[in-house]
């Protein structure tokens, strides 16, 4: 028999913000059945919902989904941490006779879970604290030292994403070399992965974006942020650096207007689905299909490439 007969099946809906891949992952797990695995970094946060586009409970249709609302804000969670905890929900998933379906767009996490991580040394308290500080008394070195250090690694970090710029620093410093080889990783085994890309009109999702942004703030976005505040968070916690909440924290103390906050979160947000798609695109085995998760055409042509690719043998 086959390898690929005898590997799990594995579906994964990639692509840029917006595009309508909760809405795809929610109509193939009520097709075949699956059980859906979040691939959001934002989404893992307990109390960061607004922002975070989580689908909420009471549409969720029954349907089990899995890593959100999983980790308390201020909590370190890794690539590999992610990593770790898909496999293990994963072949939980088809223990139960069910379709694993990975769905979100941070590549980079998607990367871990399939591709695996190398190894790396482990994390250094007082390096991070004093990058930390640093960052706070010149926002914009830390990309810039690791832009003379691993041009390479920083040209794939945007320059405000602190941790993952401290991340690659303290790898950097420590093994005093760039990042280990991707060869030394250890890729997830026992499954065939479809990946399947969505593309939509990018006009059309540039204007879904803003209003979705606008939206957010007028839903509660920055009632949300005050809630988080007051439960004792510091605003420097990693999910504060996010798309809307970044800006809405700025809105609250005083340094933007609403305006400003929703401009801002609109801009950022079109550039970060451009970043998206560039990485999705990067990727040979994503196969693509034009137009937004929700279309009759797009849910038709995704559930007859996931039914070829399950069943194979009977097309």
């Amino acid at each position: 028999m086959p390898e690929t007969i005898l590997q799990k099946p594995l579906i994964a809906i990639v692509g840029p913000t917006g595009a309508g891949k909760s809405a795809l992952a929610l109509k193939i797990a009520e097709t075949f059945p699956g059980e859906i695995v979040n691939c959001d970094s934002l989404q893992i946060y307990r109390g960061f919902d607004i922002g975070a586009a989580k689908t909420p409970a009471s549409e969720r249709r029954g349907i089990a989904h899995h890593l959100i609302d999983v980790v308390d804000p201020g909590a370190v969670y890794s690539a590999g941490d992610y990593a770790r905890d898909a496999r293990r929900i994963i072949r939980e998933i088809s223990a139960r006779g069910h379709l694993p379906i990975i769905s979100g767009g941070t590549g980079f996490y998607l990367r871990a879970l399939l591709d695996g991580l190398p190894h790396l040394p482990g994390r250094d308290q007082a390096l991070r604290e004093r990058l930390a500080s640093r960052d706070r008394r010149r926002p914009g070195s830390l990309h810039r030292i690791l832009s003379r250090l691993d041009p390479q690694a920083a040209s794939r970090i945007h320059v405000r994403d602190t941790q993952k710029l401290m991340r690659a620093l303290e790898i950097r410093i420590l093994t005093r070399e760039a990042a280990p080889p991707r060869a030394s990783a250890e890729a997830f085994d026992g499954y065939r992965t479809l990946k399947i890309g969505l593309d939509p009109d990018r006009a059309e999702l540039y204007q879904f974006l803003d209003a979705r942004a606008a939206e957010m703030f007028r839903s509660g976005l920055i009632e949300e942020i005050r809630r988080l505040l007051d439960r004792g968070l510091t605003g420097r916690e990693k999910p504060f650096e996010s798309l809307g909440y970044r800006q809405g924290l700025e809105y609250v103390r005083g340094s933007m207007t609403l305006q400003q906050a929703i401009a801002t979160t609109q801009l950022e947000t079109r550039q970060y689905a451009k970043r998206q798609w560039t990485w999705f695109r990067r990727d040979a085995q994503v196969r693509w299909l034009r137009g937004f998760g929700n279309a009759p055409s797009v849910v038709e042509k995704c559930l007859e490439m996931i039914r070829t690719f399950i069943f194979p043998s009977a097309f």
